[in-house]
């Protein structure tokens, strides 16, 4: 009897005795979480410029198909602008539609009335695709419109500028003026190509195809990012 109550005791303060196991975890370091923030970032960004070039690749497509894979029996009969130049901060608003440009004062001479009659006409000749591209007249000076001016575009967008600013952004062919050619500006406000017009020499129907031609190829290249209407 007395044997069998003594052992218990001796069970309890053994283990007692045997050391505690304790886990240790080390504190994070302010630059691991400085390393972390530094990783998504640079993940943030590169998403957001995976995203950019997604959205820019069809705009970049289209004219890197006109400007450098150019079939050498296309060869365009306007002068490429190279490098464009964008619209004045005063005509920002007619950004978003292709533009087909000439220049003249108020009162509107014969070289005047033809380029409008050819800006109008190939415009209508361009059928469904018409309304991706806008008949613009910028009026240099501030001579008022002849009342039968005014009649013949009513169709136009007819802008008052002011000469200097006009000229800083667009220049004529060598040797004539500003108010002798055509001018086509794209949808983003970019002047990218120069027409003789009717001030520079006399436009025949051939050249009017060609003028056309060149404008088609254009709305083509860019048909999978423009659509009609600003």
């Amino acid at each position: 009897m007395s044997g069998s109550s003594s052992s218990p005791p001796i069970e309890k303060a053994a283990l007692l005795d045997e050391p505690l196991g304790l886990t240790v975890h080390s504190l994070p370091r302010p630059q691991d979480a400085v390393d972390a923030d530094s990783r998504r970032t640079k993940t943030g960004r590169m998403k957001m410029l995976l995203v950019l070039a997604i959205c820019a690749a069809p705009v970049i497509a289209s004219y890197f198909t006109y400007y450098v894979i150019h079939p050498q029996d296309a060869k365009s009969y306007g002068t490429l602008i190279q490098p464009q130049r964008p619209l004045p901060a005063s005509l920002a608003s007619l950004k978003g539609q292709w533009l087909l440009v000439s220049v003249a004062g108020g009162a509107c001479d014969n070289a005047c009335d033809k380029n409008l009659y050819l800006q109008r006409q190939i415009r209508e000749s361009l059928g469904r695709e018409k309304e991706r591209v806008d008949w613009v007249w910028l009026v240099d000076d501030a001579v008022p419109l002849r009342p039968e001016t005014q009649a013949a575009v009513a169709k136009a967008t007819v802008v008052k500028v002011d000469r200097t600013e006009v000229s800083r952004w667009l220049e004529p062919e060598a040797g004539h003026s500003l108010h002798d050619d055509i001018y086509l500006v794209d949808p983003m406000g970019n002047w990218m190509m120069r027409f003789p017009g009717a001030g520079s020499r006399e436009i025949d129907t051939a050249a009017a195809k060609k003028m056309k031609r060149d404008i088609e190829r254009l709305l083509r290249a860019s048909a999978s990012w423009d659509l009609p209407g600003r």
